[in-house]
């Protein structure tokens, strides 16, 4: 009979949450880069969610840190949150 590790089972869901969060960074990223933001979002809600968005994403790196990279460092650049939108920027 196998033996159960409950701590992995629990690592397990922890890189789900962070990978959700970090899907979910990428996703507040592209909207702003193709400017779809403007469809869903005034430009003060969508900078306070991008801005929760990029700190969930954040603490559950430090939670959840990747295989790969087990230690967070803390000099590593931070992703940008923009201010401020530019509302000259346009597709055309």
């Amino acid at each position: 009979m196998s033996e159960r590790q409950p701590g992995r089972a629990l690592d397990v869901v922890a890189q789900k949450w962070r990978q959700l969060a970090e899907r979910r960074r990428a996703h507040f990223i592209e909207l702003f880069n193709s400017g779809r933001w403007k469809h869903y979002y005034n430009e003060e809600q969508y900078l306070t969610r991008m801005r929760e968005t990029f700190r969930l994403a954040e603490r559950w790196a430090v939670i959840a840190p990747s295989p790969n990279n087990e230690a967070v460092s803390e000099g590593a650049p931070r992703a940008a949150v923009p201010e401020a939108i530019d509302d000259r920027r346009d597709a055309a």
